[in-house]
């Protein structure tokens, strides 16, 4: 490395309406290191590097580059600079080949097909060199994840890259492609290229990263050497106070079964079958989580169990009844659901925080009388769930859109553990929510369980698993393919699993 940065944000700022996502960010970047941005969702991580980029233009600030001020307008701007960008969800064509896609927009289309060949010759030149192992000629629509991941990066070395931008490049990988990928960034920094990593997992900054920047409400709290820092000091600049780093739990005490899902096949909006003939039972007093990677039809797994889509033949027996499409409406008391995607499914953004913390029940005493509501006990009402679960707002009439993603997720966990549910279904329950309400939002879940509530956790997350579940289901491909305890001395077991890979007993 070398004294001089490669890279010199000097007083970046950028603004959307109401909310400053860069405030004068400065930030140095050294040749050849990999230097990780860490921070909350909504820290300002993923604008900062899509200004570098040429995604957005700053309100002000300058961006210096091998000692040269620099004005990027398009990533065009970028790529001729030789900097590249793996984006968090790919961007790659289905129904393209490889080496069509990593040339696709750069070349005009008559050196598509008169090139092609040197094309193919030039990537399988990079892949074996940089150890990606990529087939030029593969469709895209044939890879795994982390292979559309390489092909990624591929894209990037060949146009060039000396800088590298990876915007959470684990969110969608197994433990052994999360491992793979590490490695792979090791080795492009050991032949001289610089990489940015963007990412909210410590230990990912701890295995990777030779120096991190922490970023938090846009503004940068510290630059330090990886090697001199810790994860619980790392949490503490992220969100601003100590964070548990391993909460607290008692043994589970299961007893019956609330739920029994027995051969169950659900179709998705595509008119494929997303789950394949699954059977499981989630007891009273216990979290049985569900890992695996993302689009292995989890999703319909939760919508089905929620009644908000018809399976296509099993059953699905809550304490004990079947039930069908739209029977057990989250309101009854038997079920609650925090769903995934909170935004689309779980709150409505023009109404109060009072106003969705009582959607399910708000033609019900105590908040309706005579077909009129009750705004003062919905506001009392609403006062207590924020003091019990400390979503932070000023006042519960505001609008849940002005609330931050960590404090909307609360409410919707406030919501349904209100209702003190014989059964919770948690689908991505810390997705895009800080270390600070992850921390809160786990331990809450880990509550219900010690209260008797039977809870079915579906993560992504493994640590998240990890940390609550007291056995873990592994799905791929729309099956069960396998139960393991939550022992990280396993975890590569349960990688293999998630990647399709049948375990010799």
């Amino acid at each position: 490395m070398v004294d001089m940065p490669l890279l010199r944000l000097d007083n970046i700022v950028k603004t959307f309406p109401g909310v400053m996502a860069n405030d004068h960010v400065s930030l140095e970047v050294r040749t050849g290191e990999i230097h990780c941005l860490l921070g909350e969702n909504g820290a300002g991580k993923t604008v900062l590097m899509s200004i570098l980029y040429g995604l957005y233009s700053p309100d002000s600030g300058r961006i210096y580059y091998k000692g040269q001020p620099l004005r990027i307008r398009s990533p065009k701007d970028a790529i001729n600079q030789h900097i590249g960008m793996v984006h968090q969800h790919f961007m790659l064509v289905p129904t393209l080949t490889v080496a069509e896609n990593i040339i696709l927009g750069q070349y005009p289309f008559w050196h598509v097909f008169r090139d092609m060949e040197k094309v193919s010759e030039r990537i399988t030149e990079l892949s074996r060199e940089r150890g990606l192992n990529v087939d030029p000629y593969a469709l895209i629509s044939s890879l795994s994840v982390g292979e559309q991941q390489r092909v990624e990066i591929l894209k990037a070395l060949f146009h060039g890259a000396e800088l590298l931008i990876l915007d959470e490049p684990t969110a969608v990988l197994t433990p052994q492609e999360t491992g793979q990928l590490l490695s792979l960034l090791h080795t492009l920094a050991g032949h001289g290229m610089t990489i940015i990593f963007i990412t909210h997992k410590l230990e990912e900054v701890m295995q990777v990263s030779d120096r991190v920047t922490v970023l938090r409400d846009g503004k940068v709290v510290a630059t330090v050497q990886t090697k001199e820092t810790n994860p619980r000091e790392l949490a503490r600049m992220m969100v601003g106070r100590d964070v548990l780093m391993e909460l607290p739990r008692k043994p589970a005490q299961p007893g019956e079964a609330v739920l029994e899902v027995s051969g169950l096949s659900v179709v998705n909006e595509r008119g494929l079958t997303a789950v394949k003939n699954v059977s499981f039972k989630v007891r009273t007093g216990e979290i049985v989580g569900i890992a695996g990677v993302s689009g292995n039809g989890q999703t319909e797994l939760a919508l089905a169990l929620s009644g908000l889509l018809s399976p296509s033949q099993g059953e699905i027996k809550l304490c004990g009844e079947p039930i069908k499409l739209g029977t057990h409406s989250p309101g009854r008391g038997r079920l609650a659901h925090i769903p995934e995607d909170r935004i689309k499914m779980a709150i409505i953004l023009p109404f109060s925080v009072a106003e969705n913390l009582i959607i399910h029940e708000h033609g019900n005493e105590p908040f309706c009388h005579g077909g009129f509501l009750s705004f003062r006990r919905i506001n009392e009402h609403a006062q207590e769930l924020v003091n019990k679960f400390d979503i932070r707002t000023s006042d519960v009439d505001n609008e849940i859109e002005h609330l931050s993603g960590g404090n909307q997720q609360k409410l919707v966990v406030a919501r349904e553990l209100d209702r003190q549910p014989r059964f919770l279904l948690v689908n991505q329950p810390t997705r895009g929510i800080d270390v600070g309400a992850t921390e809160f939002v786990l331990q809450q879940i880990l509550n219900q369980r010690d209260a008797g509530t039977g809870v079915l956790l579906i993560s992504t997350e493994l640590e998240e698993l990890f940390a609550v579940a007291d056995r873990i289901l592994v799905m791929y491909e729309g099956q069960i393919v396998g139960e393991m305890p939550p022992d990280h001395s396993r975890i590569e077991e349960m990688g293999l699993m998630m990647a399709g890979k049948k375990l010799e007993n």
